[in-house]
C-alpha cells in the first residue's frame, strides 16, 4: 500500500470520527444510547427480512450488468456474495472494503480480472447513479426541465446498453432504494418520530446519500451528521436524527449478519464464464 493510499485511509476515517465526536458534543451521548435501547427485536426482524429482499434486488442488477459484460452471476452465489461485501462494507472504515473483496474475487472466480472488477464497478455505480435520481425527483431540488433532461439522459443510456440490461438495472436499483428507505422509516418510528411519511421521505433520502459518502468510521460519521442537521431543519430536533440514524445503523448492522456464513465457509465454486454480449 502506498503511502498516499494509507494517508487516504486514515483521513477517511479521522473525518467519520470528527463527525461522531462533534454530534457528541452538540447532543451528548443521549441519543446514541436511547438508538440503541430502541432497536427492539421486531424491528431488527423487520430490518433482515427487508435487506434480503434488496439485497436480491442488487444481485439481480449484478447479474444483469455481469452478463452483458460477458461473465455470470448465479443468484446463489451471488446472494452469498453481496452479504459478504455488505457485511465488511457495515464493518470497516470507509464503507467500500466489501465491494473491492467483491470485485477483486469475481474476476478470479471468473478468470478475468478486468471484467470482474468492471462488473462490480458498474453495478455499484449504477445503483448510486439512481439513489441520485430518486433522490434529486423525491427532494425536488432541480427544476422540471432538468429532471426531463435527466429522463432524456437514463432513456438515451439505455438504448445504447439495451433495454435487457438497462431495464433489470433500472428496476432493480429502484425496488432497493424503496427497500432502504422502509427500514430507514421503520427506524424513524422506533425511534419515536411521529412525524407524517410524506416529511420523513425526505429526510430519508438525505441520509441514505450521505450513508454512501465513504468517510466513515465502519458505516458510522456522515450517516449521523445528515441525520441531525436534517432533522433538525425540519424541526424535529437534532437529537431525534441522531436516535433515529443509531437505529438505523444497528438495523443495517444487523441485517447484513448473514454475511458472516459466506465470510466463514470454503470458497464459494467457481462463477461460470459465458460468450461476451457486448
Amino acid at each position: 500500500m502506498t503511502i498516499d493510499a494509507r494517508w487516504w485511509r486514515r483521513a477517511r476515517l479521522l473525518g467519520g470520527a470528527l463527525v461522531l465526536a462533534a454530534l457528541v458534543v452538540r447532543v451528548g451521548t443521549g441519543p446514541f444510547l436511547e438508538g440503541l435501547r430502541r432497536a427492539d427485536p421486531v424491528t431488527l426482524a423487520c430490518a433482515v427480512a427487508l435487506t434480503l429482499l434488496t439485497t436480491l434486488c442488487c444481485v439481480w442488477r449484478w447479474h444483469a450488468v455481469a452478463r452483458r459484460l460477458g461473465v455470470d452471476v448465479p443468484v446463489r452465489d451471488g446472494l452469498a456474495a453481496y452479504y459478504r461485501s455488505q457485511l465488511l462494507n457495515a464493518t470497516l472504515p470507509g464503507g467500500v472494503v466489501g465491494d473491492v473483496h467483491r470485485a477483486v474475487r469475481h474476476g478470479r472466480d471468473v478468470g478475468d480480472r478486468g471484467r470482474g472488477l468492471a462488473s462490480v464497478a458498474v453495478e455499484r455505480a449504477a445503483g448510486q447513479g439512481v439513489q441520485v435520481l430518486v433522490a434529486v425527483a423525491v427532494l425536488g431540488v432541480l427544476p422540471s426541465a432538468f429532471l426531463v433532461l435527466l429522463l432524456a439522459l437514463v432513456v438515451v443510456g439505455g438504448l445504447r446498453a439495451g433495454w435487457r440490461t438497462a431495464g433489470p438495472v433500472l428496476l432493480a436499483s429502484v425496488l432497493a432504494v424503496a427497500g432502504h428507505v422502509v427500514v430507514f422509516l421503520l427506524a424513524a418510528r422506533a425511534a419515536g418520530v411521529t412525524a407524517p411519511l410524506t416529511t420523513l421521505l425526505p429526510l430519508a433520502m438525505l441520509v441514505l446519500l450521505a450513508a454512501s459518502i465513504p468517510v466513515n468510521v465502519a458505516g458510522w460519521g456522515p450517516r449521523e451528521g445528515m441525520a441531525a442537521w436534517a432533522f433538525g431543519a425540519a424541526g424535529l430536533g437534532a437529537a431525534a436524527g441522531v436516535t433515529t440514524a443509531v437505529v438505523f445503523g444497528v438495523m443495517a448492522f444487523v441485517a447484513t449478519l448473514p454475511g458472516l456464513l459466506p465470510l466463514l465457509a470454503a470458497p464459494a465454486r467457481p462463477v461460470v464464464e459465458v460468450g461476451s454480449r457486448a
